[in-house]
């Protein structure tokens, strides 16, 4: 196994160090640019054009190189190519098999899942499934990478419920720009109580990832560590698009994929989004929400019921999270083109989970801290309970089919936080000592934490024996150390 410690360097690992120089980017552009052709002549670009001028794409759908009784195989290259983000202009990126945005692999509980990915970048990778439980040396551990012209495959069980899960690359200090770059794609998990319910389904189930990037005078997308320039907001890789959509439901899979940016989501007309799901999968029952916020790598299933709306409508996914109005107010425009018959329903019950009273008692209560530096300077790290990621450390052993208490705090006064757990869903008890809402009352990977705020967790390790890491998903802030490691015996 090529670690990144083979690959950086053991002697800064060893030390305690990080894996680059102060001053330096924390993986940044230096080193995921090495993957990108070289800069050559290019017509000007066209500016970030206006809203709505272009339309929405739907990722699309890998068909397995195989099939057996129990296991679906894929096949896939890690590799540069080029997009059209822009108009006109030929973005380099990193991709899933050429893919911008990123395909989707569908899954069933219960059946295997075999991709093997082949590195056709210049520098390591590693895959991690975002929400999955799966065994850690298929987990894509930050340090676990294999190395260019080299290949690996990850084997999926699907040992859970259904679930909007997702991938993405993971490779420690290079994490944040090769997400940034293109690295992601959706992994749709479903089983038979999924299945059986009469939401929308076929081409009104769009998986929709939003996010935000920078483009520079090129038309390439330019990144640096904790960038706030990134002001142009992309949907499923184009910039404020539209799309076509009939006069019936729509259930679309939302995630954010960006690496800082929150988002607060609602509709123009004041209609508020149904939200039927969140990172684990369903909800117990829809909830009506006028503003949905989303964390960089938080999911939320909702319903929009279009039927209400005549043909010609234009209806605006709006943001009012942090940012300038006029640059990220507009997300996304739906256009009513047609009319369609709707067998469709949302049930006023979607599944069962049990009430926290009677989650499985917690036999450990631990408290972690995220925390960053904020005084201005130009290399600012991260920490959890005060200490950088070292991956030769175990920060925290947990009992094999336990359960835990987990109050995560965010120690900074500005910046905000998020925290992922690898290996296990969660439950959301309390957000600032209230019970948590009910789009935070299912089950739960990513959970935001604003500036001085704590949220408590129930987990429970009944998945896999094993090291795995938990950290702040607003990836730049990982890349800088956040991030810790916890071991299942």
């Amino acid at each position: 196994m090529i670690t990144r410690r083979s690959v950086l360097g053991g002697a800064l690992a060893a030390a305690g160090l990080p894996f680059f120089a102060p001053g330096t980017s924390a993986g940044g552009e230096a080193h995921a640019a090495e993957a990108l052709p070289p800069a050559g002549p290019r017509r000007a670009p066209a500016p970030v054009p206006p809203a709505f001028g272009t339309a929405m794409p739907v990722p699309p759908v890998l068909r397995p190189l195989s099939s057996t009784g129990d296991a679906d195989v894929y096949e896939l290259t890690i590799r540069k190519a080029t997009a059209e983000i822009l108009p006109g202009v030929a973005t380099d990126v990193l991709t899933y098999d050429g893919h911008f945005p990123g395909p989707v692999i569908h899954a069933r509980s219960g059946r295997r899942v075999l991709v093997r990915h082949h590195n056709g970048l210049h520098m390591p990778v590693t895959v991690h499934l975002h929400g999955g439980s799966v065994p850690p040396s298929h987990d894509g551990n930050p340090m676990d990478v294999f190395a260019p012209g080299t290949a690996r495959t990850y084997v999926y069980t699907n040992r859970q419920p259904h679930a909007s899960l997702w991938f993405h690359d993971h490779a420690h200090h290079m994490e944040a720009e090769h997400v940034y770059r293109g690295l992601s794609g959706g992994y749709l998990l479903t089983d038979d109580l999924e299945q059986s319910l009469p939401l929308p389904k076929g081409r009104y189930d769009v998986p929709v990832t939003i996010r935000d990037a920078r483009f520079d005078e090129r038309g390439q997308l330019a990144y640096t560590m904790s960038d706030r320039q990134r002001t142009t907001l992309l949907v499923n890789g184009k910039p404020t698009p539209y799309f076509q959509v009939a006069a019936r439901k729509y259930r679309f899979r939302l995630l954010n994929g960006s690496n800082l940016r929150l988002f607060a989501l609602s509709l123009s007309d004041g209609t508020p989004l149904t939200q039927i799901g969140s990172d684990g999968g369903l909800l117990e029952r829809p909830v009506a929400v006028p503003v949905l916020t989303l964390s960089p790598g938080e999911r939320a299933d909702v319903v929009v019921d279009f039927s209400r709306h005549p043909v010609g409508t234009r209806l605006v996914l709006a943001n009012t999270g942090p940012g300038r109005p006029e640059q990220t107010g507009k997300v996304l425009r739906f256009d009513v083109v047609r009319t369609a018959d709707d067998p469709s329903r949302v049930p006023e019950v979607l599944r069962t989970l049990p009430p926290a009273a009677a989650l499985p008692k917690a036999a450990v209560t631990r408290h972690i801290e995220l925390g960053m530096d904020e005084d201005g300077r130009p290399d600012p790290r991260g920490f959890i309970n005060g200490r950088m990621f070292d991956p030769d450390r175990v920060d925290t052993t947990v009992a094999f089919g336990s359960s835990e208490i987990w109050n995560v705090t965010n120690t900074n006064k500005r910046a905000p936080h998020n925290f992922h757990v690898h290996l296990v869903q969660f439950r959301v008890l309390e957000r600032g000592g209230r019970p948590a809402g009910p789009t935070e009352a299912g089950l739960k990977d990513t959970v935001r934490v604003m500036p001085g705020e704590t949220v408590k967790l129930h987990m429970t390790f009944d998945g896999f024996r094993g090291d795995y890491v938990y950290h702040c998903h607003m990836l730049d802030h990982s890349a800088m150390g956040m991030m810790a490691t916890f071991r299942v015996r």
